[in-house]
């Protein structure tokens, strides 16, 4: 087509066509984006109670397990220590996370954990934490053996046996091989260990392990 010509009927009908096309498949873009846009509108009308829901779900899930460990731990302080207290599990989300917090209630009033009774209530709870934790992992993949490092330092004296005797007993009734470090004197806790080593300080080649019991 020259300067100044007009263009005919069939090419502003072909410029139509493509024309007509291009804006169909805007339409059914914009279509698609309304679409996409509604369903994401819902999802966030739903997230705070899916959330919710989610929280509910997870502390539902956790409660007998939380229940079990309440009973269990707090059987185990009032047994060594004689004491009138109590293990609170305490489940909660943070960070789309299942937190559990525990508090010790102490005649009812609550009581700082890590140092409730000299930090005979923390090391208690270690102990007692660790030993339920090693129960729930499978046997065929994690052997069931514990070292316990010093787990009675913070124990008055009169109070180790009972403690020694509760972790011979439990871990018997779970199958476990525990390895307790102590600095206690034996008499302590020899009637309720299998074997005991003493390591003693050598001049050289490092300290020797001789059987005591």
């Amino acid at each position: 087509m020259q300067s100044g010509e007009l263009p005919s009927l069939e090419s502003l009908e072909r410029r139509a066509d493509r024309l007509g096309a291009r804006a169909s498949s805007r339409v059914d873009d914009w279509i698609a984006l309304q679409e996409e846009a509604r369903k994401i509108e819902e999802f966030l009308e739903l997230a705070p109670a899916a959330a919710s829901r989610l929280e509910e779900l997870s502390t539902a899930l956790f409660g007998e397990l939380l229940n079990e460990l309440e009973t269990n731990l707090t059987h185990a302080i009032r047994e060594i220590l004689g004491q009138n207290r109590e293990v609170k599990a305490v489940a909660s989300i943070r960070d789309k996370k299942l937190q559990v917090d525990f508090q010790i209630l102490n005649n009812g009033g609550e009581e700082d954990i890590m140092v409730g009774q000299g930090g005979s209530v923390c090391n208690i709870l270690s102990v007692g934490l660790r030993l339920i934790a090693l129960s729930r992992l499978n046997p065929e993949s994690h052997r069931p053996f514990l070292v316990l490092d010093e787990q009675d330092c913070w124990l008055r004296p009169d109070l180790v046996p009972r403690f020694m005797e509760l972790i011979g007993t439990i871990a018997q009734r779970l199958g476990f091989q525990v390895l307790v470090i102590s600095h206690h004197p034996l008499d302590l806790f020899s009637e309720s260990a299998d074997s005991i080593l003493a390591l003693k300080p050598q001049k050289e080649g490092g300290p020797s392990i001789e059987p005591v019991k």
